[in-house]
């Protein structure tokens, strides 16, 4: 599995980039998020993307067929794997919903049950939102995604972003997750490593 992928940038539009991987060149989709997180990255500079491959069956022809996804951060892309977990919701209608809204109006739609706002997307309508809804509130959690998930921590820190995924994967509730990183970012720093990041988390999860 393609977990991540990192290389040279050699073509970006708000669709798509290309990165090349020792002259291997990747096509990977993007939402309008992770576009504009990177639209500071010039085509020949390294870029680096969390990846959800995609696996789906053409309706018409019977062929399976393989997209690669990449996100700026890992909770973007945690949200896009729980919104394509959702019945009827393709990877492209997933891409759609989080090219209309920012992870942080998407997650705060579901949470308060805003129909309305999801609605807005296109391909989404009123009966596809509440499907979203009633499925996903619980799982998501009362947490935000956006900058608000860690404000002692700068927009896009990786050794934060890494440290979540790690103690998520260990099977720790995210709330919990958030208020310790949180408490140590707020005692030691935020250019802690994440190695000792995740240790020190662990005392207190």
């Amino acid at each position: 599995m393609i977990t991540q992928i990192e290389g040279k940038l050699v073509e970006k539009n708000p669709a798509y980039v290309v990165i090349d991987c020792s002259g291997l060149g990747y096509l990977v989709n993007v939402s309008l998020n992770t576009y504009s997180k990177i639209s500071t990255v010039n085509p020949g500079e390294k870029c680096k993307l969390f990846t959800h491959l995609s696996i789906q069956e053409n309706v018409h022809t019977g062929e399976t067929v393989q997209s690669l996804y990449g996100f700026f951060d890992v909770q973007e892309r945690i949200l896009f794997r729980n919104l394509v977990s959702v019945s009827g919701i393709s990877s492209s209608k997933a891409k759609m919903i989080l090219s209309t809204l920012s992870p942080a109006e998407t997650q705060k739609a579901i949470l308060i049950g805003d129909v309305r706002t999801l609605s807005t997307v296109k391909g989404i309508g009123p009966k596809v939102a509440e499907r979203i809804i009633a499925e996903l509130r619980s799982k998501l959690g009362k947490e935000e995604f956006g900058s608000d998930n860690f404000s002692a921590y700068p927009a896009g820190n990786k050794n934060k972003e890494e440290a979540l995924f790690a103690l998520t994967s260990l099977g720790f509730d995210k709330i919990s997750i958030q208020k310790v990183l949180r408490k140590v970012a707020e005692e030691k720093g935020v250019d802690i490593s994440v190695e000792e990041l995740v240790k020190t988390s662990l005392k207190h999860l």
